[in-house]
């Protein structure tokens, strides 16, 4: 099986603690998954084609397909991954569910990079 690949930015409190969080439940997973953290390289975010910026607003996943999956369809593919997620990786593929999701993903994702842009964190 191939590795899963997640690009998150440490920097970020919030998001510090949803990773820990998510590294803890597939701390059992079959699946290998690479956490790489943008923070402590910036050089990573490369990797993928996007700009720095964005990885450290928003979650980036490419899966074992080599799929790149962002904001709400990283958690997703995260969740497909996590024993005890699989059911909400199925309802949040649901299509009104699906929209709403990446709604609120963005929104909130937009108003944490401010908020964390605010206090300097990086």
């Amino acid at each position: 099986m191939a590795k899963t690949r997640v690009y998150y930015n440490s920097a970020c409190p919030v998001c510090a603690a949803g990773i820990a969080d998510q590294k803890g439940r597939m701390r059992d997973c079959a699946a290998e998954v690479e956490w790489i953290d943008v923070h402590a390289d910036n050089t990573r975010a490369a990797e993928i084609g996007v700009e720095l910026e964005f990885v450290r607003e928003r979650l980036h996943v490419v899966d074992e397909r080599g799929e790149q999956r962002v904001g709400a369809e990283a958690f997703e593919a995260l969740w497909r991954l996590t024993p005890g997620q699989g059911a909400l990786a199925r309802i949040s593929r649901l299509p009104v569910l699906r929209t709403l999701l990446r709604w609120a993903y963005n929104g909130f994702a937009a108003v944490l990079y401010r908020w964390n842009r605010l206090n300097r964190r990086w």
